[in-house]
């Protein structure tokens, strides 16, 4: 045990005694990391505002067995468009709740990391109906979670040949009308947004975020956090208070 320097992106945080806090963080070297930060709710604290959730942090920080301890924190990007504006922090929130509940304490996860800084970098310069699903779906895809899009899940046939109409959420790929009407529940999707979902996972994020909103980046979000949850085996409270 000593003292270690990294970076972090504040996950969320919770009151500890009069004067503390538990600072939760998904850190660059370390993982998702649990640290006192001592005294940062005294109005004289050194460092209190820099640990608000969703700011990127650098920091020290002395290991402990059980909880860390934040020595020096400096802010790399507080993102203050995202804290100003009552969306983009909803948005905000609905990230870094779904980087809490994927990252393990202490496993670390580089691309993770580098994912949620270029989402909060992105939600900063602009919102996006898409942001939040089109980050789901690439977390997904991080957990190895990705769905099948281009082909039927059941009967094999290519979307070349056979229009998909649905995605089976419990086993994760897309099905045709046929295999459709045979009984399981599957999440009804237009081709138009089937296709978005390919842009997000094919490489093409930055155009799909680029798409207005309307029912078919309505269908691509709903269906981001019914699977993210589904995999999580857990519901997602931010998503839920998104504005529209």
């Amino acid at each position: 045990m000593g003292l270690y320097r990294d970076e972090g992106v504040v996950l969320r945080t919770h009151k500890l005694g009069e004067a503390d806090r538990i600072i939760v963080l998904l850190t660059e070297g370390r993982g998702k990391v649990r640290a006192v930060a001592k005294g940062v709710r005294k109005t004289k604290s050194r460092f209190g505002g820099r640990l608000e959730p969703a700011s990127n942090v650098s920091l020290q920080l002395y290991e402990g067995r059980e909880l860390d301890t934040i020595t020096q924190a400096e802010t790399i990007d507080h993102y203050r468009a995202i804290h100003e504006d009552l969306g983009r922090l909803a948005d905000a929130m609905a990230l870094l709740e779904a980087v809490d509940q994927v990252s393990q304490e202490r496993e670390v996860d580089t691309r993770l990391y580098r994912m949620l800084t270029g989402a909060l970098r992105t939600l900063a310069e602009r919102r996006s109906p898409l942001l939040v699903a089109g980050f789901y779906w690439k977390l997904l895809a991080l957990e190895g979670m990705a769905p099948l899009l281009d082909e039927c899940l059941r009967c094999g046939r290519p979307a070349d040949e056979v229009a998909l109409v649905g995605i089976d959420v419990a086993e994760g790929g897309a099905v045709c009308q046929s295999c459709r009407s045979a009984g399981a529940k599957v999440a009804p999707m237009s081709e138009p947004a089937l296709e978005l979902i390919r842009r997000i996972l094919g490489g093409d994020l930055v155009g799909a975020l680029a798409e207005p909103a309307g029912p078919d980046t309505s269908q691509v979000a709903d269906l981001a956090t019914v699977t993210l949850e589904a995999h999580l085996e857990r519901r997602l409270r931010s998503v839920r208070l998104l504005p529209q």
